[in-house]
């Protein structure tokens, strides 16, 4: 899925747009115990309390793909007779209401997931969206809808104990403390069933949201979907890291690491201008190019193709957004300088009286703990 069809979903997920008629979950304690376990017309709740369980809902599909948002294939084997597939299609084609499969979802999270001490709730709902046609121009008509793409959502919140607090109590005009209870927090982890590519149904995809990049829980994803898990955006960055150093050598310089990150960040801008909604993909030979007009020499820029084949398979890419970020940092024992990627350009290396310096422009007006000095010759 990319950005326009997950943005597509999520702009439905409001009380006056979705066609979600019960909100499903339970209650899961520090000891993996059901305590409670819920199952609401949304058309029933107050209408803050409705609001609340959406916006849970819908940031299972917030972030950013390959970061936050991680495509998850199904093979054809498990399509065809998987008890994982199985399960997801069970509530998929009842809209959630078989609840022989709600408990087995339920369980398959609570005994897989890792979340130590920690109380969560576990969210559950249907909807259906009757698809509008766009056009070439990607107006939509919504009396051209076609076909209805029916999903499901699953959302996990842990649930914080609500702090006492000195509160004000309007039937008494009185101060008290006062505690409102455990309060459910934003959504964790989650994921969506079937996907939504090309705006239509596909059986063969999910869609799994992780709040933290560095934090997708593995077992959960392969509880869940059977399938490894994809490279978390830490991981990526860190392998990316580690291929430069070690295909490079003492060709990795401070002018080629300050070369590929401007070149990255050049991409990714361009990418944003270009309004594409697929997430950008460099590839090693892109990589390499870059390293080739940096003045790397030939035997380490083969080294880090193969690196990075062996990392990346014949058709892998590099995702710029998860290895670079807008900062351009600089960090020795003592000093750490940090800027944006636009003006990284202006940093130097040199050296001055035998030593090596880097060299910051100091032209214009320069601030010492918000104070204005003068830099002399």
């Amino acid at each position: 899925m990319n950005q326009k069809e997950i943005g597509e979903l999520r702009r439905r997920l409001k009380p006056e747009k979705n066609n979600i008629t019960n909100i499903y979950g339970c209650f899961v304690n520090a000891n993996r115990e059901i305590v409670a376990y819920l199952d609401s017309a949304l058309s029933m709740l107050k209408e803050e309390e409705g609001a609340v369980y959406l916006d849970r809902l819908r940031r299972c599909l917030s972030g950013t793909p390959d970061r936050n948002l991680m495509d998850i294939a199904f093979t054809t084997a498990q399509v065809a007779g998987s008890r994982e597939h199985a399960l997801l299609s069970a509530l998929y084609r009842s809209n959630c209401q078989d609840e022989e499969a709600r408990e087995t979802l339920y369980q398959t999270i609570i005994q897989a997931l890792d979340l130590p001490d920690t109380n969560y709730v576990i969210l559950l709902a249907a909807d259906s969206y009757d698809v509008p046609h766009k056009g070439a121009d990607d107006e939509t008509f919504a009396e051209g809808s076609d076909q209805v793409f029916r999903y499901v959502l699953c959302a996990v919140c842990p649930v914080k104990d609500a702090t006492a607090d000195l509160r004000f109590f309007y039937e008494t005009n009185e101060f008290h403390i006062s505690s409102s209870g455990p309060v459910v927090g934003n959504t964790a982890l989650g994921f969506l069933f079937p996907a939504f590519d090309d705006r239509a149904t596909n059986l063969y995809n999910a869609l799994y949201y992780a709040q933290k990049p560095a934090e997708l829980h593995e077992e959960l994803i392969q509880a869940l979907f059977r399938t490894e898990a994809p490279m978390s955006a830490p991981a990526q960055q860190e392998t990316f890291r580690a291929m430069l150093t070690d295909a490079l050598g003492e060709d990795l310089s401070f002018e080629v690491a300050q070369a590929v990150h401007e070149q990255l960040n050049g991409r990714i801008e361009q990418h944003k201008a270009d309004k594409d909604p697929e997430p950008l993909t460099v590839s090693p030979r892109e990589v390499a190019a870059v390293l080739w007009d940096a003045k790397v020499s030939p035997q380490r820029i083969e080294a880090f193709e193969e690196a990075a084949e062996q990392a990346l398979g014949d058709d892998g890419g590099f995702r710029p957004a998860n290895l670079v970020s807008k900062k351009f940092e600089i960090e020795t024992p003592t000093v750490k300088i940090t800027t944006t990627a636009e003006y990284s350009g202006a940093i130097k290396t040199g050296t001055v009286q035998g030593r090596k310096y880097i060299l910051v422009p100091a032209e214009e007006e320069v601030l010492v703990n918000g104070v204005p000095v003068e830099i002399g010759n």
